[in-house]
């Protein structure tokens, strides 16, 4: 299969790709987040072939875009809270759990009781829905476990001749996932977060929301993913990577001791580190994280840093991380399953 690249912006890219859904096809395309890789929710052997393309397991949920509130009729039931979190962040990065209805196919959801449901932001991205007129089933448009995409390039990395077209809307704004929030069981509870934070969805609910416990940790064995981005390791460069935490100083020395030791040993070694420690830590070919205490900048970043290692050949990645706060614990959960949970405290 040949894969075009288009302009997202051209009227006749956006026609190309709501025709390619209405036949069952996928498209890989923009949103704020991450780039998508789209199919049909309402048809299954479509989205069967999002599975096959990025090499899924199917039982990984997906999530579910649309363009306007009205096409929720008939695919959900409205829990408590969702209309404030709509009026609040929608369109946006977050995604709901809705109990579902039987029009959303079983592939759709993993077989779960609910469905994943946000509504993007990116005008482009807009226009490709309301041309469409159809709810679009989209994960990242990634190789299943790799790091998430960010621009056109990466998806062609990970989809050329797999998918019929990408649109490229130029590189995306937020740079890491959407936040899930499940409002189906109880205290609303975040299953994976992103930009917009625990204290936000609190702010906007007027209570408490609960974290899951999974998200700085691996699911145990019996655990069922409840959201995408919950697998053990996910978001991950080929190259081990492994995070150093501690005193600032002793980090530091930590991150050149790991990479030195490893670059004696015959291997290829590079450090992610803040725009802070360039400087300091110069010999160890360092990669620009972002400023120190601008999350948002990290968050921005980093799959296209994980990326580019990639491209290096980088067999070990030793990096510092931020504390799992605000928009920092949707980096440390992205950073912590590109690392499998392996983390050096010093």
């Amino acid at each position: 299969m040949q894969t075009k690249v288009m302009d997202a912006s051209s009227p006749e890219a956006i026609e190309l790709a709501a025709r390619l859904f209405a036949e069952g096809q996928l498209v890989g395309f923009p949103t704020e987040t991450v780039y998508g890789l789209g199919a049909n929710a309402l048809d299954r052997e479509a989205v069967l072939s999002i599975f096959a393309a990025k090499g899924r397991p199917a039982d990984n949920p997906l999530i579910v875009h649309i363009w306007h509130r009205d096409q929720l009729e008939g695919l959900c039931e409205m829990p408590e809270g969702a209309e404030k979190l709509m009026d609040a962040f929608w369109p946006g990065p977050l995604t709901m759990l809705f109990p579902r209805t039987e029009r959303i196919p079983d592939e759709v959801t993993a077989g779960l009781p609910t469905v994943a449901i946000r509504m993007p932001s990116l005008p482009c991205t807009q226009r490709l829905l309301k041309t469409s007129g159809l709810p679009i089933a989209a994960p990242s448009a990634n190789r299943s476990g790799r790091p998430s995409p960010t621009t056109a390039a990466h998806v062609a990395e990970d989809m050329d001749g797999r998918i019929p077209l990408i649109l490229d809307g130029g590189p995306c704004q937020v740079g890491l996932e959407s936040t899930v929030l499940d409002l189906t069981h109880g205290t609303p509870t975040i299953l994976r977060p992103g930009g917009i934070t625990k204290e936000m969805i609190e702010s906007a609910l007027g209570t408490q929301v609960a974290l899951a416990g999974s998200i700085l940790r691996p699911l145990k064995p019996d655990e069922k993913a409840l959201s995408p981005g919950m697998r053990y390791r996910h978001y991950a460069p080929r190259g081990t990577v492994t995070l150093i935490e501690g005193e600032e100083e002793k980090v530091l020395e930590a991150l050149r001791k790991s990479c030195m030791g490893d670059r004696d040993a015959g291997r290829k070694s590079c450090v992610l580190c803040f725009t802070e420690h360039l400087q300091t830590l110069s010999d160890c070919d360092p990669h620009d994280l972002g400023s120190r205490g601008n999350d948002a900048e990290v968050a921005h970043r980093l799959f296209d840093i994980l990326r580019r290692v990639d491209e290096e050949g980088m067999e070990t990645i030793y990096s510092e991380v931020v504390p799992a706060e605000g928009v920092g614990l949707a980096v440390m959960n992205r950073l912590g399953r590109a690392a499998a949970f392996r983390t050096v405290r010093v």
